[in-house]
């Protein structure tokens, strides 16, 4: 591994005392490529907890520009970004937060055609997204190209997280769930009303896209237990947090 500069132990000195992490931990995430789908709500406080942590690559992906309602919530961006594209404006945050932190930006929205390869070139993905088409088209394609994939998704006041590694078995020797056990299909369009529509308390993406950093960080360094097989449910009017177990469902013969 590529040791740490004398200013990148300094700077990373809080997370080299924990003994789960260490200097080889953080020569993991010095090592890690990670890319995150959507620099909106939840990619904004994923992406700023990524970099400071000292994740070497991060990859960014989004087609959209920067408009002045995104400011209530997707903190990355501010006032004087507003019209540029969101990957730009989140590149030069993360120069800001973390200059040791290199950025692949791609500007464009995933479809089908390049998903297997972009993926592919990652260790971690987390989805960041804010519809139903590329949520399932991450889930099946990360499971294809065996990354694992940290997910999560927001309403207005609640919000729901889960980890993804399919291609994998747990203890026992049963397969991982995948997001299609989870959710076997996607709602019919306009039955699930987008944030513009039906609002969004601004501080909820922080709570679930910082949550994501955190379970990105665990299966970089491989401590903890990630939420494989587990859906975190958080309710943040009544501050309720519930993890919720689901298993891979029975395939039709």
């Amino acid at each position: 591994m590529t040791p740490l500069s004398p200013l990148e132990i300094e700077r990373y000195a809080r997370h080299i005392v924990l003994r789960e992490v260490g200097g080889p931990g953080q020569q993991k995430l010095k090592a890690a490529r990670v890319l995150v789908v959507g620099a909106g709500g939840l990619g904004a406080p994923a992406i700023q907890y990524l970099a400071a942590a000292g994740v070497g690559t991060l990859g960014l992906v989004d087609d959209d520009t920067v408009s002045l309602s995104n400011l209530q919530r997707q903190v990355i961006h501010d006032t004087d970004a507003v019209g540029r594209p969101k990957v730009a404006s989140a590149a030069a945050a993360v120069a800001r937060i973390n200059p040791n932190v290199t950025v692949e930006a791609h500007g464009f929205r995933l479809g089908p055609d390049r998903a297997a390869d972009l993926l592919a070139g990652y260790d971690v993905i987390v989805d960041g997204s804010d519809n139903f088409t590329t949520r399932y088209l991450l889930a099946d394609t990360a499971a294809a190209v065996r990354r694992p994939l940290v997910t999560a998704a927001i309403g207005t006041f609640d919000g729901s997280l889960t980890t993804l590694m399919p291609y994998e078995s747990d203890a026992e020797g049963r397969p991982n769930p995948g997001y299609r056990d989870l959710f076997p299909e996607a709602p019919p369009p306009g039955t699930v009303p987008t944030c513009a529509e039906a609002g969004v308390i601004g501080a909820l993406p922080g709570v679930l896209g910082s949550l994501q950093a955190m379970e990105v960080i665990k299966l970089v360094c491989g401590i903890g237990e990630p939420l494989v097989g587990r859906l975190l449910l958080v309710d943040t009017l009544a501050m309720r947090f519930e993890t919720v177990r689901y298993r891979t469902r029975r395939r039709a013969e």
